[in-house]
């Protein structure tokens, strides 16, 4: 029943392609030197993009006392690498239209990976990782599932009939149906795309991060993911928790009302979030 797991990454080549300028964003995420006067005159370039962009910079999350109209004012007022996440944000989540599979619900799809997104910038403190790092492997961690959904769908269609039948991880499903999971391909695709490598290990990673004793960006967005999937944020009548590692749990080492108001604060940025990205 599996196809070879190697073909789907063989089709990777056959995928959607970021902007230019976003693969340039991504190139400077482990630069020292960032002109970033320049960078900002090609984001403005694309209008739409920039559009987006202004509307996640002047949302509640940010809480800027005045509003911001240009990215060179976005960038002064809230730095250059904030910018350079939303700016990422809005073309991941235009990177695959809603195309031939009918039977995926991208604005589902959407919604828990802005979650985990929101999750993983809000949780990032308390395991000392980069926010904006968090954030962008957030909602890039499941990205794998858009690539198995698009050029696959009859496959992937046998995939949730496994699912269904066998009551089963989506992963565990997508094993026995393609021969790989959306973990592994996402980061094919996170690496086809030239995300930095940390982001790589983390979307491959994030249902079974590796525990060597020190919080890690993989740890994150595994703890994140679950979160997201913990407060349905997606709004699958289906959706499964995954269990999250007692290592994470004890390495964040939050208490009770900590995660209370994480809850509060990440439903709240979420809803805002994805009016404006999941149109």
């Amino acid at each position: 029943m599996a196809h070879a797991g190697l073909d789907v990454v063989k089709h990777l080549r056959d995928l959607p392609s970021l902007s230019a300028v976003v693969v340039e964003l991504m190139s400077t995420m482990e630069a020292e030197d960032i002109d970033t006067h320049a960078l900002g005159a090609k984001i403005a370039l694309d209008q739409s993009l920039t559009a987006k962009t202004l509307r996640l910079a002047n949302s509640s999350f940010y809480g800027m006392s005045s509003k911001v109209t240009t990215i060179h004012q976005a960038i002064a007022v809230l730095g250059f690498h904030s910018i350079r996440t939303l700016v990422t944000a809005c073309a991941l989540t235009g990177s695959f239209p809603p195309g031939a599979a009918t039977v995926f619900d991208f604005k589902g799809f959407w919604r828990h990976s802005v979650a985990t997104a929101v999750s993983a910038k809000l949780l990032a403190a308390y395991a000392k990782v980069n926010p904006e790092a968090a954030f962008t492997a957030g909602l890039l961690h499941d990205i794998g599932v858009l690539v198995l959904a698009t050029r696959f769908p009859a496959e992937y269609a046998q995939m949730l009939d496994y699912r269904k039948q066998h009551d089963c991880f989506m992963a565990e499903a997508e094993q026995a149906v393609f021969g790989i999971d959306h973990a592994a391909v996402g980061s094919a695709l996170a690496a086809y795309w030239k995300f930095p490598a940390a982001m790589q290990g983390a979307v491959a990673e994030h249902h079974a991060p590796e525990w060597d004793g020190a919080p890690s960006l993989a740890l994150l967005i595994h703890a994140a993911n679950t979160v997201a999937h913990a407060l349905d944020l997606s709004g699958d009548p289906d959706d499964l928790v995954p269990p999250m590692s007692h290592a994470v749990w004890n390495a964040l080492a939050l208490s009770d009302a900590d995660w209370k108001r994480l809850f509060r604060e990440i439903e709240a940025t979420c809803a805002e979030m994805c009016q404006i990205l999941v149109n």
